[in-house]
């Protein structure tokens, strides 16, 4: 499996000067490479072979070039390799009925990031703190929010002595990438591959929970618990307000540039706090139980939806389902996305469907008599047809048995601060029985 781990650099000023002109130089050669991938005809070798050819061009380039023998020699072959995998990029867009066009020249502002490649870097202690060494760049201080896991190799070894999680045997550090963000911070990106596989999901899960999700409760689960939505009233304020100041701003100029950068501050913020707290409550599932139900929704469909389409993509519903998805095949726990037809309507323990306007939440069976919370009620059917497509029993009694246990619930400032909704929560309330 491949992992990436993110992490934020920090440098002084003639570091960024430095950075700067590294990724200026590798967007200039991936235009030059772009031009000549252009005049290349299609019949003259696969795309790969194609490429390559233009990456062997690289030494020659170099005699006239002076500016290529300041930057590392795997940068400059990954910067032309960029093609293939754009190439490629688009190509997937095209199949999926999109319509694309051709690759264009990269401005100064949308080439961002340069690759290190196999070698040319390595973490180190400097000065008593932890720098990041870049082949022909510099020692940049980096800082390691979390361990890493250390590689015996002489050009990438990590020497900033950490725990980690995860065996050194298994563990390659194969790339890593520099890129500067929008808001003018700069990011390492390290690539580890691991050689072990993932866990395979046990034949009869054991603990298996449903999850319906939704936007006045983010996640509603057969547990019992319901995960309120993140709060980002106060940065959506904050954004509006200096959108507005940006508005203001005559283009171009250096008033603009330094609005522009609050400007995607604010945006980095949102997006930041949002993937905080989805990567918290998916790593929780994932790792807390053995089976994860949950509805394959189509987010573009609901998007296109005349109402409520600010709050659908606030929520994130497929980044969440993505990042839990990865999660459990990692932690080896089965993800099982089902139909989300009917969930809403149908009854957890006979059912019979009913109709439902939107702002009623409560189900109330006709037929049995069967009373819950509306979303308990989706989040029992989605568990249900995840049981049946995976074909495994459940050992629990049926919701109407349970009488579903009076909701928990958890608030999204929860989740961000302790990275686990429920976990104290219950150990609290099991010491106090």
């Amino acid at each position: 499996m491949y992992y990436a781990y993110n992490y934020r650099l920090k440098p002084s000023d003639a570091h960024r000067e430095v950075l700067d002109r590294h990724r200026d130089i590798c967007r200039q050669l991936y235009n030059h490479a772009l031009y000549r991938f252009d005049q290349i005809p299609e019949d003259a070798g696969t795309l790969n072979q194609r490429v390559r050819s233009i990456r062997d061009e690289i030494p020659d380039l170099k005699d006239w070039w002076d500016d290529l023998s300041d930057v590392y020699s795997t940068v400059l072959q990954t910067a032309v390799m960029r093609i293939e995998q754009n190439v490629k990029g688009l190509s997937k867009l095209k199949e999926n009925g999109y319509d694309v066009g051709q690759l264009k020249w990269e401005p100064p502002r949308e080439f961002r990031s340069f690759t290190y490649s196999q070698s040319g870097f390595k973490l180190d202690k400097k000065g008593g703190q932890t720098v990041m060494s870049l082949s022909k760049l510099a020692d940049i201080p980096i800082r390691l929010h979390r361990a890493i896991p250390d590689v015996h190799k002489s050009d990438s070894s990590c020497a900033a002595h950490q725990k980690s999680p995860i065996s050194e045997d298994d563990a390659k550090l194969k790339q890593v990438t520099v890129k500067k963000e929008s808001t003018g911070e700069w990011f390492a990106t390290f690539g580890v591959e691991m050689d072990r596989e993932p866990p395979e999901p046990p034949e009869n899960p054991e603990k298996c929970v449903g999850i319906d999700v939704g936007i006045l409760k983010y996640a509603h689960d057969t547990d019992g618990t319901a995960v309120g939505s993140l709060d980002l009233s106060d940065e959506r304020e904050r954004l509006e307000r200096e959108q507005r100041k940006l508005s203001r701003k005559q283009h171009g100029s250096n008033n603009y540039e330094k609005q522009r950068r609050r400007v995607a501050r604010c945006h980095a913020d949102l997006r930041r706090k949002r993937r905080d707290f989805l990567h918290k409550l998916s790593n929780y599932y994932a790792t807390e139980y053995d089976l994860v139900a949950v509805e394959d929704l189509n987010v573009k469909g609901i998007m296109e939806s005349p109402s409520n389409s600010r709050n659908t993509a606030s929520a994130a519903w497929r980044t969440f389902l993505s990042l839990l998805e990865y999660k459990c095949e990692r932690e080896g726990t089965h993800f099982v996305a089902v139909n989300p037809r009917g969930t809403t309507k149908e009854c957890a323990s006979c059912g019979v469907s009913t109709e439902k306007p939107l702002w009623v939440r409560e189900h109330s069976c006709p037929a049995c008599g069967f009373e819950a919370d509306r979303d308990a009620n989706a989040a029992w059917n989605i568990l249900s047809r995840g049981l049946e497509d995976v074909g495994v029993g459940y050992s629990e009694s049926t919701p109407v048995e349970t009488a579903l246990p009076v909701d928990t619930s958890v608030s999204a400032k929860r989740v961000v601060e302790t990275g686990s909704p429920t976990l104290k929560e219950r150990t609290a309330s099991a010491v106090s029985e």
